[in-house]
């Protein structure tokens, strides 16, 4: 599987701005030498990257390091990423849309940065939706939180208020789905 470079371009700026310069050296010195490789370089947004080294590995590593092992790094991670992802021209079109606009659009994305996936919208209502992943051979509870906290944000930058994101049926937990119950007010 590969994972857009538009998605783990946050990564290493995510871990810099939140633990600092010595965060980041703890956080490149915890990484194989494959994952080492593709930081090493710039990450180009338009190249395809192995999703295992690029995302997998390093986000596992922030929620072992700074995170005392618990995947709420990965949700933090994505969070930053949705954050970082949604300015510009990118902010105004989160901005005007509803949340429930942006779920609408979520089996649109998420084929855009990983492949091979596929994702659809199972509910979409007043303050409630179910987001199912379909498609996802190299599934991981980091890569699921992840995308449950850039879900979150992109939800809080549409407008939604007090929401939640879970996951009640896990292809990373042998399901043959992902589902994302999303709720806002």
């Amino acid at each position: 599987m590969e994972v857009k470079g538009s998605a783990i371009a946050t990564i290493q700026p995510f871990v810099k701005a939140t633990f600092g310069t010595d965060g980041d050296v703890r956080f490149r010195e915890s990484l194989s030498k494959e994952a080492k490789a593709v930081f090493s370089s710039p990450i180009l947004a338009t190249e395809w990257y192995p999703l295992h080294e690029a995302l997998i590995e390093p986000v596992e590593k922030i929620c072992e390091i700074f995170f005392g092992g618990d995947v709420k790094g990965a949700r933090e991670s994505g969070r930053y990423s949705a954050d970082q992802g949604l300015r510009g021209i990118y902010r105004i079109f989160v901005s005007i849309g509803s949340p429930a606009f942006i779920v609408k659009r979520a089996g649109k994305i998420l084929p855009t940065y990983y492949r091979p996936s596929a994702m659809e919208v199972a509910e979409n209502g007043p303050g409630r939706a179910v987001v199912r992943m379909t498609e996802f051979p190299q599934c991981h509870r980091v890569v699921e939180e992840r995308l449950c906290g850039w879900m979150e944000r992109a939800i809080e930058i549409s407008g939604g208020r007090t929401v939640k994101v879970e996951v009640p049926v896990s292809m990373a937990a042998g399901a043959d789905v992902t589902e994302f119950h999303i709720t806002w007010v």
